[in-house]
């Protein structure tokens, strides 16, 4: 019987990195976990320590590799390393590898006045056209233009050639290399407001209208590609050839198996990212989502349909801290299900303004529908309510741009616990949704991707069978459902 080979991934996260050592069956053998620290600062500001993050994953991956090593498995058994990074996030740095900055977040709020200038003009309708994305101070290109305008070592480094820009995955990769790999992949580079997303390369036009011209940028190729090889700077005794990298959205794309044109996912957590494979040809919204690279192999690209929601999971926060009406975000479930329907109260969950499809960024929260009978119970399940609609209104209109039919969905993040949500997604979707059986779909992603090159894993196919379910739930109630929908259409439209 021939030897296990096994992938290392690391999923180097905002809040953490998390190292995960996978076998050729997809399944966990080691892991490793290490804190990462985020400054936040005035206006809105918010930065990371570039080499602090590469000694964060460094110190994850040594965790992984002792977990490792206390089950008397081989090192050298490892055949490939796979990086899935925070995307907006970005360094610039000297050709010795010294930061020109701080790794600025893509959290961070700072070109909120360069979007306000830019949005009039005729530029960001090309940036629109060429890159998928709008014109936000969540994407990367405009905090880099902040950056050029506001520091002066940025400014004269790029005006004399001598700046390399690079969101994390690059970042990590030129480091491990000692500056011999200068790469990222597609799915990355189609954060940044400058890659044009049809000829998969940065765009001239765009780059002279930011003044960015004379920066050096890392070549893109696909997401499962021969990066070049690391020892990890000495955590490692050999060398592992780094074979993917991907952001970490699109990994868990890749993770969930959203293989096919119509597969989408969504990851409920605190806000909710939903992400629609359209097939091998971007498509321009209509609807206010973003087109991005959904993932890429040297055989083919797939494009997505990103729609952002603000606010999910944190409007259950929200009741348990400021109003108190349970102690336990897993009480909800039951709450919710306590009750035979909404009876009209519906929860319009605007706290930072609306997200897709209607970025209504000033927006605030309401409440409508409520009597002297509506109880704890029923604010409870509107909030827990708006989960499913926002995910149906994201979906509807992925489906509207995409000329596409949802199949099925696939989810996961810490609300797929609660059943009631769950259920109700179905229900509102008429269509299956398959909770994901693995947490960690983000590394699960990047370690598909490298193994793929690597040979130790033979193809989408076999990704495909060794897709981990937990749980499918089918609708029901379709008629109440729809009745439901439309209540929640007025409340959101009045």
């Amino acid at each position: 019987m021939s030897k296990q080979q096994y992938v290392l991934a690391i999923d180097q996260g905002t809040s953490s990195t998390k190292t995960i050592i996978f076998n050729e069956q997809g399944k966990v053998v080691a892991r490793g976990h290490e804190p990462l620290q985020t400054n936040y600062g005035a206006n809105g500001f918010v930065e990371q320590d570039p080499e602090g993050i590469v000694q964060n994953v460094l110190a994850s991956v040594k965790h992984c590799l002792e977990d490792f090593a206390s089950q008397q498995l081989d090192v050298r058994a490892i055949k490939a390393i796979g990086i899935s990074n925070q995307r907006e996030t970005f360094v610039v740095w000297d050709k010795s590898g010294k930061p020109l900055y701080n790794a600025v977040v893509w959290q961070c709020k700072r070109s909120v006045e360069i979007c306000e200038r830019l949005k009039p003009l005729p530029l960001a309708n090309e940036i629109k056209n060429k890159t998928g994305l709008l014109v936000d101070p969540y994407f990367s290109g405009t905090k880099l233009v902040w950056l050029y305008e506001n520091v002066a070592e940025v400014r004269q480094a790029i005006d004399r050639g001598e700046a390399y820009f690079g969101t994390i995955d690059t970042w990590l990769l030129y480091k491990f290399t000692n500056g011999q790999s200068y790469y990222t992949d597609h799915t990355n580079a189609s954060r940044t407001l400058f890659f044009n997303i049809a000829s998969l390369n940065w765009d001239a036009e765009l780059l002279k209208a930011f003044s960015l011209q004379s920066l050096n940028l890392p070549r893109c190729v696909p997401s499962s590609f021969m990066f070049g090889e690391t020892n990890l700077l000495g955590v490692l005794e050999n060398s592992i050839p780094v074979t993917g990298m991907i952001g970490d959205s699109h990994a868990a794309a890749f993770g969930q198996a959203c293989l096919e044109p119509g597969s989408a996912k969504a990851t409920l957590g605190t806000g909710c990212s939903v992400m629609m494979n359209i097939g091998d040809q971007p498509k321009a919204s209509t609807t206010g989502m973003v087109t991005t690279v959904c993932w890429s192999t040297e055989q083919q690209v797939c494009y997505a349909l990103e729609g952002v929601i603000v606010t999910c999971g944190a409007t259950i926060e929200w009741l348990k801290n400021e109003w108190e009406l349970f102690n336990d975000s897993r009480d909800t479930e039951v709450m919710a299900m306590a009750l035979e329907d909404n009876q009209g109260v519906y929860l319009i969950p605007a706290f930072s303004g609306l997200g897709a499809p209607y970025w209504e960024m000033n927006r605030k929260a309401s409440i409508h529908g409520l009597t002297f009978a509506t109880t704890k119970n029923h604010l409870v399940r509107a909030a827990l309510e708006t989960i499913p609609y926002q995910i149906k209104d994201v979906i509807g209109a992925m489906e509207t741009d995409a000329g596409l039919l949802l199949d099925q969905l696939m989810v996961d993040g810490g609300i797929t616990g609660n059943r009631f949500v769950v259920q109700f997604l179905a229900n509102q979707l008429n269509r299956k949704v398959v909770i994901s059986g693995f947490p960690e779909v983000s590394a699960l992603g990047a370690a598909y991707m490298a193994g793929l090159k690597t040979g130790v894993y033979t193809g989408l196919q076999q990704l495909q069978q060794l897709k981990v379910v937990k749980d499918t739930l089918v609708p029901t109630d379709i008629e109440r459902n729809k009745k439901w929908y439309d209540g929640w259409k007025k409340a959101i439209t009045s």
